[in-house]
């Protein structure tokens, strides 16, 4: 313990000593670093450039919309410490990182934090502000939120990844940064190192106490051999319907005899579109062999104001205790809305297992799974 609080605190010497150099400058298949080289253990992006050391927080002034907050300048910044988190509502690894940048938010705000969340959507349909107002509301986020719908504050960092935090220190410079889940603690302590900066005294110097339930819970990592993975033709792998997907076309998909390990696949008629698979005719079913604890899918209804009604089985049976927060025991539950529902959270032991969802009307869209 004595010797990773002595290790903790040179990287944090070591980060806040000067602006930040590149991020990594050939990825190789090999997972990411941040730049004070703590392991991440997922990222959600892509990883192409390199992140510049000084992003410019004059970008800010060209969001598409602020909630929670009047709009925020570079002169109202000045002589704040800012935390600027990178986010899109439907991102499972941003959701994990959530609890914490709340926590800091609520800490710090009367010592000299200014929190803002900057969200980029990754899917079309979170280019809708109302449905960025709504996640702002349901996820309690009262911090100020950019809207970045056109990606305009993403591209001035040269950003890639959600979630992202950049640190900047009351002169506006980039100080550190972090990318993914994890180093919560580091990152805390940087707040605090900041701060401290700024000649703000009586800092409380133990970690912000964070109790994670639901959606936020972190990852079982230990047991997680499965990846994100998109419906839509775009960017989806190990799609085992036999004859593959017809981009843009309504058809008839079915099962393979057997699915192996991340493999998924339709049933029913399905248009399957770059980013989603929308389903034409009610009882389509899309099933997927995975290994984890949790299992995500984000998909809302093609008509706003709709719903669709579906069930979930697991190994063919009623979820039972393995159903998650947006199913019941039996499976049932309904979409309503554009977003990521959680449909399995099973308890140990974790194997191999086989998921299927039926939507028991037509006009869903479905986009991407992600597990934990």
């Amino acid at each position: 313990m004595k010797t990773n609080k002595l290790l903790v605190a040179a990287v944090l010497a070591i980060a806040l000593g000067a602006p930040i150099a590149g991020f990594v400058a050939n990825m190789g298949g090999a997972q990411p670093m941040t730049s004070t080289e703590v392991r991440v253990p997922f990222l959600h992006g892509f990883p192409t450039v390199q992140i510049p050391s000084k992003p410019k927080l004059s970008s800010l002034e060209r969001a598409t919309e602020w909630l929670n907050s009047p709009p925020l300048t570079p002169a109202a910044l000045r002589g704040k410490v800012v935390l600027v988190d990178f986010w899109t509502y439907t991102c499972i690894n941003w959701l994990r990182t959530l609890p914490y940048v709340r926590a800091w938010a609520d800490k710090y705000r009367d010592q000299g934090l200014v929190v803002i969340g900057v969200h980029a959507p990754e899917f079309a349909f979170e280019k809708n502000v109302s449905n960025v107002r709504w996640a702002v509301k349901d996820m309690r986020i009262d911090y100020p939120i950019a809207v970045d719908s056109e990606h305009v504050i993403w591209r001035a960092f040269k950003n890639q990844y959600w979630p992202a935090l950049y640190f900047i220190d009351a002169q506006g410079r980039v100080r550190h940064h972090h990318f993914g889940e994890g180093a919560y603690e580091q990152s805390e302590m940087i707040i605090r190192g900041l701060l401290a900066e700024t000649g703000t005294g009586g800092i409380d110097r133990e970690p912000v106490p964070v109790d994670a339930r639901g959606i936020e819970a972190a990852a079982d990592w230990g047991s997680l051999k499965s990846p994100e993975n998109y419906v839509g033709l775009e960017r989806t792998q190990n799609f085992a319907s036999p004859g593959g997907a017809m981009l843009d076309k309504p058809r008839l998909y079915v099962f393979p005899a057997r699915l192996r390990l991340n493999d998924w696949a339709l049933s029913g008629d399905w248009t399957v579109k770059n980013q989603e698979a929308v389903l034409n005719k009610p009882n389509g079913v899309i099933a997927y062999r995975f290994h984890a604890r949790d299992l995500h899918l984000v998909m809302g209804p093609a008509t706003p104001g709709t719903s669709v009604r579906f069930r979930v089985l697991i190994d063919g049976q009623p979820p039972g205790p393995a159903h998650g927060i947006d199913v019941d025991e039996q499976g049932y539950g309904t979409v309503t809305q554009q977003r990521l529902y959680q449909l399995i959270r099973q308890p140990k032991p974790i194997v191999d297992r086989q998921f299927e969802i039926e939507f028991l009307g037509s006009g869903v869209e479905a986009f991407a799974f992600t597990f934990g």
